[in-house]
């Protein structure tokens, strides 16, 4: 069902861009804006974990400068029979972690210093298991592709704007033109390729939850790092960088009611809910089985 959703939101996000450039450009516009969301991720594809990376100030470790947090990922990688994923610490007392890389071969798992610090081994297995998913999942890859077009959409509105500023689309009233094509390119498109990004975002957030659980067997640990990580009181400022806030395990961006269809994350009530509930059918599939 996960799935099916997620291709649905994926084949609205496309079909978004590919309106917007045929509605102002007509077959030259579908083309330019292909061309844009194509380029935009080959180039996320190959440098967005660096980037993300270095932006956080993120250092590898090997396992004799970090042993505790190399043992779990490495116990957890071979349990699951995944690639071995470079190990990284961020420098920063906000409790989070993340998963990036390109694809599962040239991936990475970091963790905050505050992590580490907070959780017991059984609540980081989950929390390593619940990023490590995300590789497993391709989930890192689905996000670039998401954020890639709902940036290319983000440009060509913002071309729109310009264009109509400068009489290039306000004076037009043909097919293409008009009030209403620009309100609807202009700041419809964008808020909805945003709305359908995070929508994605979320899905991804419950599935990982579910296969990590799956790989560790941590489901209330897991529940019990998330509710510890709801409540700290340090949070990471993602204010100068909320497009990697969806990478977080933990999402300090996050609101509740009208404000969480902007959200990257379930409301972790619901992921907890729904944690405990896996748990119990886990318990139940195996009294089963035994019987």
């Amino acid at each position: 069902m996960n799935t099916l959703k997620i291709t649905f939101l994926m084949m609205g996000l496309v079909l978004l861009l590919g309106f917007i450039g045929f509605y102002f450009g007509g077959q030259g516009g579908l083309i330019i804006a292909l061309s844009i969301a194509i380029i935009m991720n080959v180039g996320a594809y190959w440098f967005s974990h660096k980037v993300v990376l270095k932006m956080y100030r993120a250092k590898e470790v090997t396992e004799h400068e970090q042993s505790r947090l190399y043992r779990i990922v490495k116990q957890i990688t071979t349990k699951a029979m995944i690639p071995m994923p470079k190990v990284y610490i961020v420098p920063s007392k906000a409790p989070n972690a993340f998963a990036t890389g390109r694809n599962a071969e040239h991936s990475a798992v970091a963790a905050t210093e505050g992590l580490l610090e907070l959780l017991n081994d059984q609540e980081l297995e989950g929390v390593i298991g619940h990023e490590l998913a995300h590789i497993q999942n391709k989930d890192m890859l689905i996000g670039t592709i998401a954020a890639t077009f709902a940036g290319a959409i983000g440009i060509i509105s913002s071309m729109v704007r310009w264009g109509a500023i400068f009489g290039g689309f306000g004076s037009r009233d043909d097919d293409r033109g008009g009030l209403v094509g620009l309100i609807v390119g202009a700041i419809v498109a964008p808020i909805a390729a945003m709305l359908i990004q995070m929508a994605i975002s979320r899905t991804r957030e419950f599935k990982a939850d579910k296969v990590g659980a799956e790989m560790t067997g941590r489901y209330r640990e897991l529940a019990s790092a998330l509710e510890k990580l709801h409540r700290s009181p340090v949070k990471m400022n993602l204010n100068k960088r909320p497009a990697t806030a969806h990478m977080m395990i933990s999402n300090p961006l996050s609101g509740k009611g009208f404000t969480s269809l902007f959200s990257t994350h379930p409301p972790v009530e619901k992921r907890i809910e729904n944690l405990k509930k896996l748990e119990q059918e886990s318990l139940y599939s195996g009294q089963f089985n035994i019987g």
